[in-house]
């Protein structure tokens, strides 16, 4: 019953993770989002995954491999954005 927990709970922080940073790439645009919240994913998700492997937790090593990665896309996702987007003098 705890793994079903921890799956399920890891699906819903991926799944919320997912819909941001895909609503940015549909959307082409990043406004009112910081860089510092895929900055802050990265490190904490690159410090859970390696807690997780230390202790043998497999529900959270994936949990938090593919938080990693889905915050990496994001975090590109949100520069490609800002490049795009004209200065106030455009």
């Amino acid at each position: 019953m705890k793994d079903i927990i921890g799956w399920v709970s890891a699906f819903i922080l991926l799944l919320t993770i997912s819909k941001q940073v895909y609503s940015q790439w549909k959307d082409g645009r990043s406004e009112g989002v910081s860089i510092w919240l895929f900055i802050g994913q990265l490190a904490a998700a690159a410090g859970f995954a390696t807690y997780s492997w230390m202790v043998g937790n497999v529900v959270y090593i994936v949990a938090n491999i593919l938080t990693f990665l889905t915050s990496i896309v994001g975090l590109v996702i949100l520069m490609r954005n800002r490049r795009r987007q004209p200065t106030s003098g455009d």
